[in-house]
């Protein structure tokens, strides 16, 4: 059964940011704890056009499962000087055995991980207003072998 709500996405914006090498926690009882810190990055869209500041971080955990459970929290500078605070939670799709490669040390798979967020913002900058009321998603891919991560941001409306 489906209620067909009527709905539009709208492509906002896409980013790509560089990594620092993931600073291991190691093994607790949620899983395997990381810290991938953000060394900067640009953000280019038709509604959001700029850099990622660098500073934030992922505070990743993965799971025994192979899902990395993401908590990212960003700066970007947009073009014009706007200052947007950027928080997320999300998914990274490693398989099966993703806990046990990391912790083995096997490569990441060169086509990238799968990510998927649900991405928020905080800006006090009246051009960017409508962010603070955005309901956004966010499609992506991470290259750990390279250091970088990229999204595809759509508003839900």
């Amino acid at each position: 059964m489906s209620y067909d709500y009527p709905y539009e996405m709208e492509h906002v914006t896409s980013y790509e940011a560089t990594l620092a090498e993931p600073e291991v926690i190691g093994p607790v009882a949620e899983g395997l704890r990381l810290n991938i810190y953000l060394t900067g990055g640009e953000v280019l869209g038709p509604k959001v056009k700029g850099l990622v500041r660098p500073v934030g971080a992922d505070w990743l955990t993965i799971r025994t499962d192979g899902v990395g459970i993401l908590d990212v929290r960003a700066t970007i500078e947009t073009e014009d000087g706007a200052l947007i605070y950027s928080y997320y939670k999300g998914i990274a799709e490693l398989g099966p055995d993703g806990y046990r490669n990391f912790l083995e040390g096997a490569p990441p798979p060169p086509e990238g991980i799968n990510l998927r967020i649900r991405p928020n913002y905080q800006t006090a900058h009246p051009a960017y207003q409508w962010m603070n009321r955005s309901f956004c998603v966010g499609i992506g891919k991470a290259f750990l072998d390279r250091g970088e991560v990229r999204y595809d941001i759509y508003q839900i409306r």
